[in-house]
């Protein structure tokens, strides 16, 4: 039978082979392979000692810190589930996802016990199933007393490449997140193909700015566990365009992953602070999650003078899909690039599922090695998102005559905010519960920094006032701030643009505003 290594294995096998190198740092402290192999072994036998099973679901909140690779390691190693919560979410998101995935236990940062404290009544957990990252308030259990009293000697229950690593949870479509169930065959699968494809080496430092509950962080962290190599976290509670830099030249970081809005604060920084650091250590760039323009593109090649450039398309369903190699970024412009070495094939189908001809448009499926494994108890979103073998989150695209995919239109019209996926039911569904609204439609528009930001276009009922920071106050009570608009318009009812069904049209009222 085949078996795949979990990153558990692999952090084992490294502290065999290079006990004393460095595996992963932050600001505060660094951990070589052995140590991390034995903290993580503390971990899994301190959580399963503490009554929890093999399967068990685990909630992890808590900012960007070195602690969470120790944590995804020990879940792999004890065969529990991590169930990454976005820090960003307010206390009704984090609620639902903890009782959604039934998790049987939190480890959570200093700053979010409060809110795990409020919506406890939610899911109760027994005592001793809350784990704080630092000093314990009263029914938390303190993250090193745990682990300091973990026999690292434990024997474990084997996991398999079947067995569930993660619940990945995605916004919803439908107002609801959906928990993408990720496997360790399938996490093992993406950091071979990210190696084979990108050429690390266990010579990489791979800097992590993302959070690391995204399936960005966690895909290139995983494939800097498999190589033996040095994963960096970037700890700070907000993007500091210095810091950044500043961080690729102390610990001459080889390769990072940023969003445009990054690039862009890099790249605006004075001249004379971008001359105070050395960035030459830097070979890959990565951008994601929104086009970027060719001055942008050649203003990043042209400070990171030894980096080549990426640009990929992917999701926490598929993996990745597309990427946009280094010597195709001017010439494809706009484009996400061709398949990724190991995504198989891809398909553009129209609604009765035939392939569409080149340059029309079409419903993207892909057909992976390591896509996702269905939605946590979602039969009939799982059942959606698949044609036999193949796999879609309801992204919209063409293909041109060289094989470029070029995306039209994003899940639904999904919004995408600073690098965070924003969708506009979601926030529809917000604001349309208060009193004063009649309709919402929420649509994304153009911003030189955030790539997007969030507009909502309302129709409030007759007789009825609402200012617009009336509406804004009201979504922040209820949502996580990237999803909260920026800019709310109201308009008539009969200048919402609308099918014959009423349904409104997002895409002509973008096209309306912009005009």
């Amino acid at each position: 039978m085949t078996r795949l290594l979990t990153i558990a294995d692999a952090v084992a096998a490294h502290a065999r082979l290079t006990p004393r190198k460095v595996g992963a740092r932050d600001s505060r402290r660094e951990l070589d392979y052995a140590a991390w192999n034995e903290r993580a072994r503390r971990l899994a036998a301190g959580l399963l000692d503490g009554g929890l099973v093999k399967g068990d679901r685990v909630g992890v909140l808590a900012y960007n810190c070195l602690e969470w690779m120790e944590i995804y390691v020990g879940l792999a190693r004890a065969g529990l589930v991590a169930v990454p919560i976005n820090f960003r979410l307010t206390a009704p998101e984090v609620a639902y996802i903890l009782e959604h995935a039934e998790a049987a236990a939190v480890i959570a940062g200093p700053e979010f016990t409060a809110l795990i404290d409020g919506i406890r009544g939610e899911f109760p957990l027994p005592a001793g199933r809350c784990v704080v990252i630092g000093e314990a308030p009263a029914g938390w259990v303190a993250y090193e007393a745990l682990i300091a009293g973990g026999d690292p000697a434990r024997s474990f229950d084997p996991v398999t490449q079947d067995d569930t690593c993660a619940l990945m949870y995605t916004s919803g479509t439908t107002g609801r997140p959906k928990g993408a169930i990720r496997s360790h065959g399938g996490s093992s699968l993406i950091a071979y193909a990210t190696a084979l494809e990108m050429g690390f080496t266990r010579e990489d430092k791979g800097l992590l700015v993302m959070p690391l509950c995204h399936a960005n962080s966690l895909y290139f962290g995983t494939t800097f566990i498999h190589l033996g190599a040095t994963c960096v976290i970037d700890d700070r509670r907000s993007f500091d365009a210095e810091a950044l830099v500043a961080t690729l030249a102390r610990d001459k970081v080889t390769f990072t992953s940023l969003v445009p809005t990054h690039y862009i604060m890099v790249l605006a920084l004075p001249p004379e602070v971008k001359r105070r650091y050395d960035v030459s250590s830097v070979g890959k760039l990565l951008v994601s999650s929104a086009p970027v323009r060719k001055d942008t593109k050649l203003a990043i090649l042209e400070y990171f003078r030894n980096g080549k450039l990426y640009e990929l398309y992917g999701s926490t369903e598929h993996g990745w899909v597309t990427l946009l190699r280094p010597h195709e970024q001017i010439d494809k412009l706009g484009s996400v690039g061709r398949e990724w070495a190991g995504s198989g094939a891809i398909r553009l189908l129209d609604e009765q599922g035939n392939e569409v001809p080149d340059g029309e448009v079409g419903e993207l499926y892909s057909r992976t090695a390591y896509v996702f494994d269905g939605y946590w108890k979602n039969p009939e979103k799982t059942a959606e998102a698949f044609r036999g073998d193949w796999c879609s989150v309801g992204d919209m695209a063409r293909r041109d005559a060289d094989g470029y995919i070029w995306l039209v239109d994003r899940k639904s019209n999904m919004i995408i905010t600073g690098g965070e996926n924003v969708y506009p039911s979601e926030v529809e569904s917000v604001i349309g519960a208060h009193p004063a609204v009649k309709d919402v439609a929420v649509i994304g528009v153009p911003h030189a920094k955030w790539g997007e930001t969030v507009q909502a276009v309302v129709v409030l009922h007759d007789g009825q006032a609402a200012s617009a920071d009336a509406l804004r106050a009201w979504c922040r009570e209820r949502l996580a701030g990237f999803k909260c608009p920026t800019v709310v318009t109201f308009v008539a009812d009969a200048d919402m643009p609308r099918t014959a069904t009423g349904k409104i049209l997002h895409r002509l009222l973008r096209q309306r505003l912009a005009a």
